[in-house]
């Protein structure tokens, strides 16, 4: 019996069980932190039992199987390295969470700390009472996971003097907050409201008492000494401080004096300020009674609420106890007969064995903006046995006798920092250790031993693979063709005013500063207003940098220029309709967006598209147009056009020509930026006239010469500047995807004629046209080479870049297994063309953008560039699996030989690649881990982005070791579920954001109706294998 159950628990069929139970759980579990909460998730899945059951059985299975199928041998150590590795991560995650520990450390400055509040929270007890005279006193501490979703029902008995009590849970609530609700018998209390540490906190002066809010003492109608006195007589109210200070009226802004010990009227909604505190008293008191009030998000500061009834020689008391993560309040007191029980739910409070104190935080900012951070640090000092000053950034942390501290966030005033904890050597090393094995036997598989993935590439080599794929991909680009008297008109006068293409190169040189502080040639901004407002590169002959020009120099003309691109017409052409333009009309002028009074007419449409959680089609296109609008509204108004930096900002701001009055410059700096660009206009119509651009050049190359003055710290280098206007003008992306289409299209025809009709035209077509892919491939990899060195990152950092990396890893990838199969070149070709046209669908941002500081590391690059690099293969996968069911239905008695020939073929294809994309998958996913640790201090949290990558990672060994499995080693159903695994893939890189919350900083988590190609992706795969099905059992070809 024993031996029976052994066999069955090392058998691959239930490892294959394990593999569909436990990325089951994970999804699920993603999906209920999103529907309820992280802590709902952990309870329900990530923390349970038997989640964690689950996880040691994969452990004993791992065990088991290495002796089953004998990995200790030789040939077979990289295999081995592989179980090895996944059972020493497992292992690690155990003693991580049993034994490891985090937290946060905040810390303001000047001030030091030898503690951190732990991240787990907990109910503590304190009971004191006497023991034959004697004062005695009991602690308590239990561990507590809650969620308002979930049921937290617990009980703590124990016993003091050998009596009985217990504490009994009742009640628990998210998001709270202590407030004063209003009660005709309640006692009187005034607000305060202070935000001495950039935080918004509201504190209660009760009458009659004293109230200590960071060490001042106020009271209300009970005059103390040496507090601050609020006082009322016949319905006024009066203030008196024995501090000097002054305040200021928020309504009208005017100021006043407030003299020491002194009393005077108290004026409400006014801003006081004292030596080292500020505070507001907005409302007049009020009669109420405190009591637990929700709190909306981003009103002030919200915790949690657990209520617990104590029970004592028959006597029973509720409390409701104020806490959290991140919070330790004092304990409440309650007396039960002889005892005092002292409660407090909340993090601990855990001391370190030295102290960090804090001597300045340094939040940088990119250029011209007052919340977009470049980077952000603490600079400490580690006071212990050897004291030693140390910098802590993202990226670069503090590790000192076993503990870690990362930069993870900062106080909203920048005076505090907030550092990450953690504690976990062996969690950490086991892990670590897991990592460095599975990286080895990972590479290791491809050279090393008689591993799978060599017995392929033999069989290969002894073949031809050929393949059959087809499908149609359909392009719209519309023209405006108007015919209005009045445009013609306008555009005559347009054309007519248009300056030289060569000076209006020279102005696209000019540095503007984006919204966002990048900085970067006027011609970025000119390229991406035409094509994101008219779908176009030009207008009527005029480049980007010409149309630019003359918006600055003449915007009202261009109210009337027809430029919004407006989709194509649908059913009752709502848009037209509301703008008031022909139905064929294809383009309109911003003019026709705007009333004889000049109200938008989109307004009411648009606010019920925003306010709607799953806006509908018709509504996705008023929120498309309305962002045209505002892009060329933002052009006309001239505010876009941020040319002169402000001389000594410490952001290095810099302004555009209707915004100067607003900053302050001074002496010959005020008059120069107020005339240089009027000047420049009226010189440019003069060179116009006589063409030569000489003195308008030299003004262009005197706003240079201010830039570079005032401005040197953030300006691109000359040779970046010309490298982004060319790399604007290629636009090399959006054109790469129309030939990847034509080339690889072709390619995929001519092999299907070369099937039926091999002759030496058609292999000279097939070698021509691989060398122009070739080509194009070289041009792909010589774009990203660009904007890397145009942005200064790696350019996978956000979900446009991430797309045009998965297009190139596509193609090199199929280059790669394209020396065996023309058939894989072209499908990769074909499918990198795809991707390439949807990363220029609307909803991806093809800007250049400033990087994230979480983002500027270089385990980012190794991370991302591994894991999409991965995405390329499995997208090789699932297409050659659909060519592969396409030829099984191509199939008959006639070719069944030789098409089985070729179906084995193709499917020794598609297990290499799938292969080698969960090689590349899985390194890319523990990378992250490590980027992760490195980052903000843990390898692992259970984000969706990275369980769905796991999630990921096991689906497809699911299907890789479906081979020794008898009854499942079929070759129709490997194809088919290589298909039905590029989900995972979807999800991961997709659903993950739309669907669901996370960490990653470019997760949306936006709530959006699923995209109808889902459904009809659905519908094809159903009926693709149904008949593929049919067709095999009575071909029998795969």
């Amino acid at each position: 019996m024993m031996s029976k159950f052994f066999k069955y628990l090392f058998s691959t069929k239930f490892m294959l069980i394990l593999m569909i139970l436990f990325p089951f759980s994970m999804g699920l579990g993603t999906f209920l932190e999103s529907w309820y909460s992280t802590e709902a998730a952990r309870i329900w899945v990530y923390n349970a039992w038997w989640f964690e059951l689950l996880m040691v059985l994969l452990i004993v299975c791992f065990i088991g199987n290495i002796k089953k199928y004998n990995l200790l041998v030789k040939g077979k150590r990289a295999v081995l390295l592989m179980h090895l590795s996944w059972i020493l991560i497992l292992l690690g995650a155990f003693v991580t969470r049993y034994l490891g520990d985090e937290g946060v450390m905040p810390i303001r400055e000047n001030t030091v700390s030898n503690s951190y509040l732990s991240e787990k929270t907990y109910l503590k007890v304190l009971i004191d009472g006497e023991k034959d005279g004697d004062e005695q006193r009991k602690t308590l501490k239990s561990k507590l996971l809650m969620s308002e979703h979930t049921n937290n029902n617990f009980k703590i008995s124990d016993d003091f003097n050998k009596e009985i009590f217990s504490i009994e849970y009742i009640d628990f609530r998210e998001n709270v907050t202590e407030g004063l609700v209003l009660d005709p018998e309640g006692e009187i209390y005034i607000k305060l409201i202070e935000a001495s540490d950039g935080n918004r906190r509201e504190h209660y002066i009760k009458e009659g008492e004293v109230s200590s809010i960071n060490n001042i003492l106020f009271t209300l109608n009970y005059e103390v000494k040496g507090a601050i006195n609020i006082s009322s007589n016949k319905g006024e109210y009066f203030i008196n401080s024995p501090f000097q200070g002054e305040y200021m009226v928020m309504s009208n802004q005017t100021q006043g004096d407030l003299i020491a010990n002194s009393t005077q009227l108290l004026e409400l909604r006014s801003l006081y300020q004292i030596p080292g505190f500020q505070f507001v008293f907005p409302e007049p008191p009020l009669r109420g009674v405190f009591d637990i009030v929700d709190v909306l998000e981003n009103d002030g500061i919200q915790q949690d609420v657990l209520v617990v009834s104590v029970n004592y020689k028959g006597e029973s008391k509720e409390v409701s106890l104020m806490g959290g993560k991140g919070f330790v309040n004092n304990p409440k007191r309650i007396t039960i007969n002889d005892l005092d029980f002292y409660l407090s739910y909340g993090s601990d409070e855990v001391e370190i064995p030295f102290s960090i104190r804090l001597n300045d935080f340094i939040a940088d900012k990119y250029p011209g903006t007052e919340n977009s951070y470049s980077s952000f640090m603490s600079r400490v000092t580690v006071e212990s046995e050897d004291t030693f000053d140390y910098d802590i950034y993202m990226n670069n942390i503090l590790n000192h006798k076993g503990y870690r501290f990362f930069q993870a966030s900062f106080d909203p005033d920048e005076k505090g920092t907030i550092l990450s904890v953690n504690k976990d050597f062996w969690g950490t090393f086991i892990t670590y250790s897991g990592y460095l094995l599975l990286f080895f036997s990972m590479t290791a598989i491809f050279f090393v031993g008689k591993t799978r993935f060599k017995f392929l590439s033999r069989q290969l080599n002894k073949k031809s693979l050929s393949v059959i794929f087809f499908a149609t991909l359909l392009t719209a680009n519309a023209q405006i063709n108007s015919s209005s008297t009045k445009t013609e008109f306008v555009d005559s006068i347009i054309l007519s005013d248009s300056y030289s293409e060569e000076h209006a190169k020279k102005f696209g040189e000019i540095i503007i500063q984006d919204s966002g502080g990048r900085m970067k040639p006027a011609n970025t901004f000119s390229s991406e207003l035409l094509r994101k407002v008219s779908r176009s590169d030009n207008y009527k002959g005029l480049n980007s940098d010409q149309v630019l020009l003359s918006i600055m120099d003449n915007p009202s003309l261009w109210f009337n220029v027809p430029l919004v691109y407006l989709k194509s017409g649908q059913k009752g052409d709502t848009i037209r309709k509301v703008i008031g333009v022909p139905n064929d009309m294809k383009k309109a002028p911003l003019v026709s967006f705007f009333d004889d009074l000049g109200n938008y007419k989109l307004a009411s449409n648009l606010e019920k598209a925003y306010l709607s959680a799953i806006p509908s089609q018709i509504e996705k296109d008023f929120i498309e147009v309305d962002r045209r609008v505002n892009l060329l509204y933002s052009a006309l108004e001239g505010k876009i056009m941020r040319v002169f930096p402000i001389p000594g900002d410490e952001n290095n701001k810099w302004v555009s020509y209707p915004e100067i009055d607003e900053f302050n410059f001074i002496g010959a700096d005020s008059l120069y930026v107020k005339n240089v660009l009027p000047l420049y206009f009226q010189t440019l119509k003069i060179s116009k006239e006589s063409k030569d651009y000489t003195q308008s050049e030299e003004l262009l190359e005197s706003i240079n010469g201010f830039q570079r003055k005032f401005g040197a710290d953030v300006i691109p280098s000359s040779n970046k500047i010309k490298a982004e206007m060319v790399y604007n003008k290629v636009d090399i992306f959006n054109r790469l995807y129309n030939y990847y289409l034509l080339s690889g299209l072709g390619l995929l025809i001519i092999l299907i004629f070369q099937i039926f009709y091999d002759n030496r035209l058609n292999s000279f077509l097939i070698k021509g046209l691989k060398y122009i892919i070739y080509l194009l491939f070289f041009l792909n990899t010589l774009g990203l080479i660009s904007r890397a060195y145009i942005s200064g990152h790696a350019p996978w950092s956000d979900a446009y870049e991430s797309m045009i990396y998965v297009a190139w890893s596509a193609v090199i990838f199929g280059i790669i297994f394209g020396r065996k199969s023309n058939f894989t070149l072209a499908s990769a070709t074909f499918v990198s063309s795809i991707i390439l046209s949807i990363a220029h669908m609307n909803w991806l941002d093809p800007s250049i953008a400033n990087l994230q500081p979480v983002l500027d590391s270089y385990w980012l690059m190794i991370h991302v560039a591994v894991i999409v690099g991965s995405y390329g293969p499995f997208t090789i996968g699932m297409i050659l699996g659909i060519v592969a069911l396409l030829l099984t239905i191509l199939s008959n008695k006639k070719n069944r030989e030789r098409m089985s020939k070729k179906l084995e073929e193709l499917t020794i294809v598609n297990e290499l690649s799938l292969t080698i994309g969960l090689i590349m998958l899985t390194i890319g996913n523990f990378l992250g881990g490590m980027w992760a640790n490195e980052s903000w201090g843990r390898y692992w949290g259970w984000d969706p982005k990275e369980t769905w990558a796991l999630i990921s990672i096991i689906v497809y060994a699911a299907v890789l070791h479906l081979r020794i499995i008898p009854s499942l080693n079929g070759k129709w159903l490997f194809n088919l579920l290589s298909i039905v695994a590029f989900s995972s893939i979807m999800m991961t890189y997709f659903g993950v954001n739309f669907y669901l919350t996370g960490l990653h900083s470019y997760a949306s988590g936006e709530k959006v109706i699923t995209p109808t190609f889902v459904y009809y992706s659905l519908i094809f795969i159903t009926i693709l294998a149904l008949i593929s099905y049919f067709a095999n059992k009575k071909n029998k070809v795969l």
